[in-house]
């Protein structure tokens, strides 16, 4: 399609302080509307996500998972010879090969983006920047000062890994989640702190790859503000696969004593191991770069406050990502970006809706859940049915191994519309898009249910939860 433009037209000048999702995203969507953009980030394109978090994380995750299966093998009829003799082979994971192997695709992913933002024309400076005014962020670069203007900024300056005053990461023994990759060898035993989404899937990641672990969890149960029963089955896949979980312990210090780490628990007691990894939450980037003076207000942690076209409290300042609290999601922090882009560009634009976000908890099983929540019906907000199927019950996991998971579907009582679901199991994170897109589309249970899946499949779990919902007319 030919775009033309008046010939008094003026590309606008937008600036983007940060190179994560919330900030590539936004430059490649406003770059293909004809604005002028540039990007300022300090560490290189992709944020933490891509270079410190999720990108290393899941692929760590995807190599505990293989060997998970592997161990698994021997229910299928897979076994394993040595030279043909009688002894058993031992499986173990080359940590220094598999962190070097995750670091490099970071990287590569890295220079993916980046490529790619060059070849529509973006702009991108090296360098830490700060707010001077609503238009204009001053770089500070390896070679001085830069000054960049803008008629409109977007700040996507992400978030950084919260730290206890009393478990100072050391980089060697007691490490937050963005250190963990330095290490070369296995933890002989890992201690976890923290049992939400980050302390989950690195405790069921080194759990697969063979180390010991320990997750210290200050609530009832890991994964608390998740759904129940998803949780529930987790904490059963850790006790059979050996993960120790201290529930209703809060870690009060962490120290280094010679070649391991001793965290003490809030009743004074002790649980010794060989390194500690930290996952007490985030802190936003927001300091020092210039908020105050400009009118973007931050709530008390430190978040920027934002509408659902990403506006802050300022004119012509927008903000996106972990940086603004909504949700912690690559996925939102770029939806996030794109809409504010589209807002201030005059394009087609739509609030963010919540409602409709998918998210996915990398453990093994994986936990993915959509829209609304069994909580919410559960305490009344919204009025719903719901039905749940058992995944050992499908053909598909029964010819794969796969014993540990469901299908949850929501749906609204009375019009049998499709509000939420969640789904446990491997792959999950794939299995949820088909709940999304009817949750985003408002389809009918019976959409869903009269839709062919193959069989078999683990879909066809999807499709049963969907015709169990159906109401006879």
């Amino acid at each position: 399609m030919l775009v033309t433009t008046h010939p008094d037209f003026t590309a606008p000048r937008i600036a983007i302080l940060g190179g994560g999702p919330g900030g590539y995203e936004a430059a490649s969507v406003a770059a293909a509307l004809g604005a002028q953009v540039t990007i300022v980030e300090r560490a290189g394109l992709g944020g933490s996500a891509v270079l410190t978090d999720v990108v290393p994380s899941k692929t760590l995750i995807a190599t505990a998972d293989l060997m998970t299966r592997v161990a698994e093998a021997g229910e299928l009829g897979v076994k394993f010879d040595v030279d043909g003799g009688d002894v058993a082979p031992v499986m173990r994971a080359d940590l220094k090969h598999i962190n070097d192997r995750l670091l490099n695709l970071a990287r590569s992913q890295s220079k993916d983006i980046t490529d790619g933002l060059a070849l529509q024309g973006v702009r991108v400076i090296t360098g830490s920047g700060r707010l001077v005014d609503p238009h204009t962020i001053e770089v500070l670069t390896v070679d001085g000062t830069e000054t960049v203007e803008a008629d409109t900024i977007l700040l996507a300056v992400g978030a950084h890994p919260r730290e206890l005053p009393t478990a100072r990461p050391d980089g060697e023994r007691i490490l937050n989640w963005a250190q963990i990759y330095n290490l070369e060898e296995l933890p002989e035993d890992l201690i976890v702190v923290g049992s939400g989404v980050t302390g989950a899937e690195f405790a069921s990641a080194y759990n697969g790859l063979g180390a010991k672990v320990t997750l210290i969890s200050s609530r009832d149960r890991v994964l608390p503000g998740s759904d129940v029963d998803a949780a529930v089955v987790l904490e059963g896949v850790f006790e059979r696969r050996g993960v120790r979980v201290l529930s209703r312990s809060r870690a009060e210090s962490v120290e280094r004593v010679g070649d391991g780490v001793v965290v003490t628990l809030g009743d004074g007691s002790k649980v010794t191991g060989s390194h500690c990894l930290v996952c007490v939450g985030s802190i936003p980037n927001t300091a020092g770069i210039g908020l105050e003076e400009v009118g973007v207000a931050v709530n008390e942690s430190g978040h920027i406050k934002v509408d659902g076209v990403s506006r802050t409290t300022a004119p012509n300042i927008y903000a996106a990502g972990d940086c603004t609290g909504v949700l912690p999601l690559a996925s939102v922090a770029a939806m996030q970006g794109r809409i504010a882009v589209a807002h201030f560009m005059g394009d087609g634009v739509t609030p963010l809706k919540l409602h409709q976000v998918a998210s996915n908890i990398f453990t093994s099983p994986e936990i993915a859940t959509v829209g609304v929540s069994e909580a919410d019906i559960d305490s009344g907000k919204y009025q719903g049915d719901v039905v749940k199927v058992q995944l050992g019950r499908n053909a598909r996991a029964k010819m794969r191994n796969h014993k540990d998971g469901f299908v949850k579907i929501f749906a609204r009582k009375g019009s049998g519309t499709v509000i939420g679901g969640v789904v446990v199991g491997p792959n999950a994170s794939e299995l949820i898009f088909p709940i999304s897109i009817a949750v985003k589309q408002k389809l009918h249970v019976d959409d869903v249910a009269s839709t062919f899946t193959v069989y078999p499949s683990l879909t066809g779990s999807i499709s049963e939860a969907a015709r169990r919902l159906h109401v006879h007319q």
